[in-house]
């Protein structure tokens, strides 16, 4: 009996394509969802760290009789304390302050969140120089700043209120703030904005044309900011103004940054910040 070979046919060279063209329009189509997806994730990720941050912060004031953390401005300074409620300045360059865990888990907050240093990081802040590349680096370690209104500032507050806010309440203990719900704690700070932990603005009560941006939210989260407030809840805070989103990369800040008067959505974002930060003495 003689076997029948039956050719084997294969694709042509316009089903190829074909299928190259319905795979690259799958493409397109599905790679937007997915990089949704993915931010979505990481913005969630980022209110659940924020979430523990402030846990951690109203079991420092439970344990301390009220007391709030330290929150000392040391930008600029030598001066270096594990009592703050972090210990390190966010460069562009090489220090250590950028990589070492220690500065975080031996500060004041460190007890308080089970050693874990991973909560004080933006998952979406990956931001890096290209010094910090070069050395192979993959992420500095801190993405939030804290309220400069609240808890201990140091020698900016000896005398019961803050120097660089004098027409604005210093919050010390928990028990002073009377609006939990408004006044927030932490929030994801610009990464070429953050340098110490201490988050401040000044406002000027007299003259608010001549406001500006001290330091500068971050803006990772489809121009969204993470902000955790006293009361224990985290949200999300969309910028009106294309002043206030800054890319997220080094030397883009450009601060101080004024705020000019007009048009009104420039003041908004602005006050909105200073609404949520005190209140007025």
């Amino acid at each position: 009996m003689r076997c029948k070979h039956r050719a084997i046919a294969g694709f042509t060279l316009i089903e190829l394509l074909v299928v190259i063209a319905i795979s690259a329009i799958l493409a397109a189509l599905l790679l937007p969802a997915l990089a949704k997806t993915r931010a979505r994730a990481q913005a969630l990720g980022c209110l659940n760290n924020t979430r523990q941050l402030i846990v951690a912060w109203q079991l420092y004031g439970d344990d301390h009789d009220g007391m709030l953390p330290y929150n000392l401005g040391m930008n600029g300074s030598s001066f270096r304390t594990n009592a703050n409620w972090v210990n390190n300045v966010m460069t562009w360059d090489l220090s250590p302050d950028n990589t070492n865990l220690a500065t975080i888990t031996q500060a004041s907050l460190g007890s308080f969140t089970s050693g874990s240093s991973s909560i004080y990081k933006c998952p979406s802040d990956n931001v890096l120089s290209p010094p910090q590349i070069a050395a192979g680096w993959s992420a500095r370690i801190r993405s939030y700043s804290m309220n400069a209104m609240v808890g201990d500032a140091g020698w900016y507050s000896t005398n019961g209120y803050n120097i660089n806010n004098p027409g604005y309440r210093q919050f010390f203990k928990s028990t002073q703030i009377n609006r939990p719900t408004d006044i927030f704690v932490f929030l994801d700070e610009h990464p070429d904005s953050i340098d110490d932990g201490y988050f401040l603005n000044r406002a000027n009560t007299k003259d608010y044309a001549t406001n500006q941006w001290t330091d500068l939210p971050a803006s990772y989260h489809n121009n969204c900011t993470t902000f955790a407030f006293s009361d224990g809840h985290s949200e999300l805070h969309r910028w009106q103004d294309s002043l206030t989103v800054r890319p997220a990369v080094p030397f883009a800040a450009d601060l101080p940054l004024p705020v000019p008067p007009k048009p009104q959505d420039q003041q908004a974002d602005f006050q909105w910040v200073l609404d949520h930060m005190s209140i007025q003495n």
